[in-house]
C-alpha cells in the first residue's frame, strides 16, 4: 500500500489526457467553445453565400441545421465549463480542509 493513498480530489502527477484532471478538462472545454464559435462564424458566412446562390435551397437548409446544432452544442459547453470551475473550487476547498 502506498504511503500517501490517492483520493478522488487529487490531480494525477502526470496527466496523459486532457481529462486526467479537472483543470485539463476545463481547458479542453474552453478550447472547444472557441472552436464552436469559429465554426459558427464560418457557417454564417456560408449561409450568406447560399442565400445569394440560385438553386442552393437544399444547401441552405443543411447550413441552417448545422447552425442549429452548433448553437445546441454551445448551449451545453457554457454550463459544462461553469460546472468544471465549480468542481475545481470545491476540490480546493476540500483539500484545504484536509490540511
Amino acid at each position: 500500500m502506498p504511503d500517501n493513498p490517492r483520493t478522488p480530489f487529487d490531480s494525477p502527477a502526470n496527466p496523459r489526457t486532457p481529462f486526467d484532471s479537472i483543470e485539463g478538462a476545463h481547458e479542453y472545454v474552453g478550447l472547444l467553445g472557441v472552436a464552436i464559435e469559429e465554426a459558427r462564424r464560418a457557417i454564417q458566412a456560408e449561409v450568406v453565400i447560399a442565400i445569394k446562390t440560385r438553386g442552393a435551397e437544399r444547401r441552405l437548409e443543411a447550413l441552417r441545421l448545422v447552425e442549429y446544432k452548433l448553437d445546441q452544442l454551445r448551449d451545453h459547453i457554457g454550463p459544462s465549463s461553469r460546472i468544471l470551475n465549480d468542481l475545481r473550487t470545491l476540490r480546493r476547498l476540500l483539500l484545504s480542509d484536509r490540511e
